[in-house]
């Protein structure tokens, strides 16, 4: 099911997406690191990740990997595996083909390259087009590639574990630009804790099958249905909205606006989910802030109440300041006024009798 086609049928397309420009900045930075029959890349590996194996030289193997659908470039990237394995050499797997059961469904990955060692350990190698300056990356672009990693990790240890001799290492290899260059660095990420966090949430899963048998009768997700049939349909699979999806899920502007339309307090945020325990919706929330619901002996209501009367104080005094400010503003208006005008009459006064002597003068003259 194609989740961006869905959310543009519905009625909320995702908009966002990485540029053309960015997309053409990433593929030529990927072709120079893998120039040469990946030459610079497995210099880059030796030099971080080559242990005690002797230095790749221009002969390492780059089995072609072509084959028809995703569950035949999986096989035959799986084969490539073993066959690089056995041979005992190095070997570049340009855009190899895993799969992984998520659900109890197989889904496809592709990272950007693995290696095979001549110990037979496999490395993954992930290419990015973020800059690497000092030696250092942005740690939240670093993190979302680690984590990225760890799914490939995991994809080829299902192969590895078939493979005589083959061990997947738990260190990848990430390169990026060097500063403000073009020039390919690399670093090396660890992504155990990664691999065990994925690991984990995947043994979690809810299986599709038990999704699917609790679906109402005849329910489809065509895009062609309908749109309050495909409305329903959607419905009926209850989602676990967070702004956090707004990143990573097409159909994430889909779920925000039926969270904020049913008031539900996961829209704003799994953290603020959490600090309200049973208290489900924003409506409930501010009637429990308000004394109109909710146990008082309950310390998130006890909380709410006490920030409410919090924030009552505080626009309280903030309007007795306002209103006493400008109490204040009119009556310094008052005195100046008052000031002004009798400035004004004494100069007055003494301007019309110098006018007048000087008018008497001038008759003397005459």
């Amino acid at each position: 099911m194609d989740k961006g086609v869905l959310a543009t049928a519905l009625g909320s397309p995702a908009p966002f997406g990485q540029s053309q420009f960015a997309f053409m900045r990433g593929n030529a930075f990927e072709a120079k690191v893998k120039a040469d029959g990946g030459s610079e890349l497995l210099r880059l590996l030796y030099e971080r990740l080559g242990g005690g194996a002797p230095e790749p030289a221009g002969d390492a193997a780059t089995p072609d990997l072509s084959a028809a659908g995703p569950e035949g470039r999986a096989a035959r990237t799986a084969l490539a595996l073993r066959e690089a394995t056995a041979a005992g050499g190095w070997a570049l797997l340009d855009h190899p083909m895993l799969a992984l059961e998520v659900a109890g469904s197989p889904a496809y990955l592709e990272p950007d390259a693995v290696v095979v060692h001549p110990d037979g350990r496999w490395t993954v190698v992930e290419i990015k087009s973020f800059p690497m300056i000092d030696a250092s990356a942005d740690a939240s672009k670093v993190g979302a590639a680690a984590r990225q990693a760890a799914v490939y990790v995991l994809a080829l240890e299902r192969v590895a574990a078939v493979t005589e001799g083959a061990e997947v290492g738990h260190q990848v290899l990430l390169v990026c630009p060097k500063d403000f260059s073009n020039l390919p660095t690399a670093s090396v990420v660890d992504v155990r804790k990664q691999r065990a966090v994925t690991r984990r949430q995947l043994t979690r899963l809810t299986r599709i099958e038990d999704i699917a048998a609790e679906l109402p009768e005849g329910t489809t997700f065509d895009p062609a249905c309908a749109p309050d049939e495909l409305d329903a349909a959607v419905a009926a699979v209850p989602p676990a909205y967070a702004p956090e999806c707004l990143a990573a899920c097409e159909l994430a502007f889909h779920c925000r606006a039926k969270s904020r339309a049913e008031g539900a307090v996961e829209a704003l945020g799994r953290s603020v989910r959490g600090e309200l325990g049973g208290l489900t919706t924003v409506a409930g929330v501010l009637a429990a802030a308000a004394g109109k619901e909710g146990d008082p002996a309950d310390p998130t209501v006890a909380a709410l109440r006490r920030a409410a009367a919090l924030r009552a104080e505080a626009l309280e005094s903030a309007a007795a300041v306002r209103a006493g400010s400008i109490g204040d503003h009119a009556g310094s208006g008052d005195d100046g006024t008052g000031g002004t005008g009798g400035t004004a009459g004494a100069d007055g006064a003494g301007r019309t009798g110098s006018a007048a002597g000087t008018a008497g003068a001038s008759e003397g003259r005459s």
